[in-house]
């Protein structure tokens, strides 16, 4: 009965071992095979940083927008050319707005310098969003690894499935709970605004005539609606950039959320969170505002589950040797 019960045991190892696609995500994944990742991952950041206060920001957006869309597979990050005919750099949430491109490339040169044919695309979105943060005065995290990288991009999906930030907050609700994310993710990873910059034309339908109704949106802050409307008037450049924390803007800290309290969310998606009627996401807001700490604690934690949304591993997919293109195209 014994050897019985440890043959059957070993039977299940071995159809472990060879299968391994069913291998979870683990912060120890490149120990032996490129021990050094994280370091130079926040090295090339950190110089990044001292010529563009906004890249931190840009990064993380990177990754959020990556795993909306065919889970965590680093899709975004591949250009329109060979087989992908239609990029989700092209969609209409990313299009003249993604940026970050450029630092990515950077980190992946760098990493295959050290360890060739290793490190996935989709683990430096992952990585780089945990260093962008920790730079910029937030929470240090154990990263999940072992993505690989997707083989396809799906840009009718990067413009359905990517919240945009005129959207009701029932239907952000919606695209969170598609993806297995819950409320509290929803308000947590909506923190990340409390650095960054956004363009006039995602929140301008705000300042003059919201919902077509010939005037500013009521809950905005009537000094913060002075101030917008002097940044983006009404038929001036579309593209004009303006921090989504006005008060700390490269910092990252719990001054989002005390800004929605003082109607100074600067997206109708960052309002909503606070101004709409018995949402359940008021409280959670109200606990962020007050508590820095439970805020970082929910932030990593809603990371860690975004970062888990259907990530490729063991043999699916690849380890692309450039990140704009899947491998001999």
């Amino acid at each position: 009965m014994f050897c019985s019960t440890l043959y059957s045991i070993f039977i299940v190892i071995i159809l472990i071992l060879l299968n391994p696609s069913n291998a979870q995500l683990n912060s120890t994944f490149y120990s032996n095979t490129c021990p050094n990742v994280s370091s130079i991952v926040r090295n090339v950041i950190q110089q990044a940083l001292q010529n563009d206060s906004r890249i931190a920001a840009s990064l993380i957006r990177l990754h959020f927008h990556d795993c909306f869309v065919n889970g965590c597979d680093a899709s975004i990050l591949l250009d329109q050319a060979g087989n992908i005919t239609l990029s989700e750099k092209n969609a209409v949430p990313n299009n003249n707005s993604a940026r970050g491109f450029n630092v990515v490339d950077n980190i992946k040169t760098s990493i295959e310098n050290s360890c060739p044919a290793t490190v996935s695309c989709a683990d430096i979105l992952a990585l780089a969003s945990e260093a962008s943060v920790s730079l910029s005065g937030g929470p240090s995290w154990n990263v999940l690894l072992g993505r690989r990288d997707g083989l396809i991009a799906n840009q009718s999906g990067a413009n359905t499935s990517i919240p945009a930030p005129t959207e009701s907050l029932a239907n952000i609700t919606a695209k969170f709970a598609a993806v297995g994310l819950n409320t509290s993710d929803l308000v947590a990873l909506s923190g990340a605004h409390t650095f960054g910059r956004a363009q006039c034309r995602f929140f301008n339908q705000r300042l003059f005539n919201f919902s077509n109704t010939g005037n500013p949106d009521p809950t905005l802050n009537s000094q913060y609606l002075s101030t917008l409307q002097q940044n983006c008037p009404q038929n001036g450049s579309g593209n004009t950039i303006n921090n989504l924390d006005p008060s700390s803007p490269n910092n990252f800290d719990n001054n989002y959320f005390k800004n929605l309290l003082n109607n100074q969310g600067l997206l109708q998606t960052d309002q909503e969170l606070f101004s709409t009627n018995g949402a359940a996401t008021i409280s959670i807001v109200n606990i962020f505002a007050n508590n820095q700490t439970a805020f970082f604690e929910a932030f990593v934690q809603s990371m860690i589950n975004m970062g888990n949304i259907s990530p490729l591993t063991g043999n699916q997919g690849e380890i692309r040797s450039d990140c704009k293109k899947v491998n001999g195209s």
